[in-house]
């Protein structure tokens, strides 16, 4: 049987039940459930998961899926998706006092150094001594080849001092 792999986009409001619509969705139409990232953020529902199912019921899944009362979605295909090359990867950590524009300076010297994003988790929590607000980030990141980890982590921490954050690189 010919497979293909879908990646869907889902966005609504959060509620529960949205996770079994879409798993009753997917199986309806005899796909399997791959993998996933989902995430409650200021009362709406984000998830991100891939599917394969037949190449034959694949159209009827994006249809049906496009269809559910109350979610947004945005689908890739297989032929959509490229094959990505095999990098070393690195996790990222990074911790500090929140203030704008941290994201944006770190995703640049990731940027310029041809560095992927791979999976990014941030949030933000009062410190328990202090009380003021930390920004926390963990990051899985893709090297391009030739990029020594350790060049890398000197550019992250050219920024770091500036920013007043503390960045680990795995």
């Amino acid at each position: 049987m010919n497979k293909t792999s879908l990646v869907l986009t889902v966005l609504g409001p959060d509620h529960p039940g949205v996770v079994d619509t879409l798993a009753q969705t997917v199986a309806a139409h005899g796909g399997n459930w791959i993998e996933s990232r989902m995430a409650h953020l200021a009362g709406q529902f984000a998830g991100i998961l891939r599917v394969e199912v037949a190449a034959a019921s694949a159209t009827a899944l994006t249809e049906a899926i496009q269809q559910l009362t109350g979610l947004q979605a945005v689908i890739a295909t297989d032929a959509q998706l490229p094959t990505p090359p095999a990098t070393p990867t690195v996790q990222l950590s990074l911790v500090g006092q929140d203030r704008p524009g941290i994201v944006r300076e770190i995703s640049h010297v990731l940027s310029t150094h041809g560095v992927n994003v791979e999976e990014l988790h941030s949030t933000c929590r009062r410190a328990a001594n202090s009380g003021q607000q930390l920004f926390e980030a963990r990051a899985s990141l893709q090297l391009p080849a030739g990029l020594a980890t350790e060049s890398l982590r000197q550019a992250l921490e050219a920024v770091a001092g500036d920013m007043m954050v503390d960045i680990v690189l795995e």
